[in-house]
């Protein structure tokens, strides 16, 4: 049986995923040129390796945040609410 109520898609929250993406693409790129630079002067360092794992942390955690982004404005039927329709209805109250 389907809800009575559905929830809008909280745009809110699609507007903080595009920030913490904005964010982890900043973090990869950061780190990727890290890597690089530490690669070319110190290859096989520990800094060189450090470098590569927090590139790829980075590198998955702005794939989810994409892949949850493009769920949530792909999703069907979940659009925002027009709210201005329900004070059109709503009883006008005298100013005293």
């Amino acid at each position: 049986m389907a809800p009575k109520t559905e929830h809008p898609m909280p745009l809110r929250a699609v507007r903080q995923l595009r920030r913490v993406r904005t964010f982890y693409m900043a973090g990869a790129l950061l780190w990727a040129a890290a890597a690089a630079w530490t690669g070319r002067v110190h290859p096989g360092s520990r800094q060189m390796w450090i470098s590569l794992l927090l590139l790829a942390v980075f590198t998955g955690l702005l794939g989810a945040a994409s892949l949850w982004l493009q769920r949530l404005q792909a999703a069907p039927g979940r659009k925002p609410a027009h709210h201005a329709a329900r004070r059109a209805i709503a009883p006008r109250h005298a100013n005293a």
